[in-house]
């Protein structure tokens, strides 16, 4: 795509070539590179975001309005946009970024949008950049639901797993497809201890997984409202007794039970006190009669 598309997509002509070359730029590439751009952008695009929001959600208190910009202006975001308006193709490199892959690289294509929007406001002011960035973002904001806070797939997946005390995903890529500046990702989701594997695709690993857990979360979701929940079992718990010295362990039992067993060994020791105090045979010489047993009682 020549620089031209990539100005249609945005809905924005350059005056100042110049700007727009620079915001394309990276560091690798030039001394002449888009970082003081990005960190302009940056700011324009937060502040548009803000506002963006602001009128758009108005029952929102400020901190959930935070989260939801900073949902919407990551890296991830920012990424997606870019691969829509195919920023790749337009990206200048150096050499060692070409050959690693560079123009395909989230980080990048991140920094260069953000470039690109400083560029925009320097170009023609803030309205124009206002207008550029509420078109790329109005779709987007418009599919926002305020309950979640704009939390991407994979964090609702993972936060409705750990609500319901179930081990977190497990994402794998299993194929790439296209050229090697065009490619898309196959990744698999499975959750074992549900029996779901599902699979997305994306411009990237990332993209990739997200497709993966929207679908994963879904297949969760029905899978337990379909299906009664089971009683968990309690745990035995158990109680140790000494006896004879030795330590040994027996399951619980109900209390009026345990009461009983403790009076019945109490009853047993005052039985065995009482023999000792009975009386007993003991042989005594008699005057009389040597040989006659004579029975004398005697205390304990």
């Amino acid at each position: 795509m020549d620089i031209n598309a990539l100005q249609t997509r945005l809905g924005h002509t350059f005056r100042n070539a110049a700007l727009l070359q620079q915001a394309l730029t990276h560091r690798s590439h030039s001394s002449l590179h888009n970082e003081r751009l990005e960190f302009l952008g940056d700011s324009v695009l937060n502040c548009v975001i803000a506002s963006l929001l602001f009128d758009r959600f108005d029952k929102i208190d400020e901190g959930d309005l935070s989260r939801l910009r900073a949902n919407l202006v990551k890296q991830q975001s920012l990424y997606e946009i870019a691969q829509h308006l195919e920023l790749s193709q337009c990206l200048r490199l150096g050499e060692g970024e070409l050959k690693s892959g560079g123009f395909r690289r989230p980080s990048i294509l991140a920094d260069t949008l953000e470039a690109l929007f400083g560029a925009i406001y320097l170009d023609s002011g803030f309205d124009v950049a206002y207008s550029v960035i509420k078109e790329l973002y109005e779709p987007i904001i418009e599919t926002v639901d305020p309950k979640t806070l704009g939390k991407d797939a994979k964090t609702l997946l993972q936060e409705y797993l750990q609500g319901k005390k179930f081990s977190l995903p497990q994402y794998n890529v299993v194929a790439t497809h296209g050229a090697a500046h065009n490619q898309e990702f196959e990744v698999e989701c499975s959750i074992p201890k549900l029996d779901i594997q599902v699979y997305g695709t994306g411009g990237s690993r990332r993209a990739g997984e997200q497709a993966a857990a929207l679908l994963a979360l879904a297949a969760v979701q029905a899978a337990l409202e379909n299906s009664p929940s089971l009683p968990r079992k309690s745990r035995q718990r158990t109680t140790q007794l000494k006896l004879a010295g030795i330590a040994t362990f027996q399951p619980d039992a109900p209390a009026d039970t345990l009461e009983k067993k403790s009076d019945d060994t109490r009853k047993s020791g005052k039985q065995s006190r009482g023999s000792v105090q009975q009386e007993q045979e003991t042989l005594l010489p008699d005057s009389d009669d040597p040989t006659k047993r004579v029975t004398q009682s005697k205390s304990a």
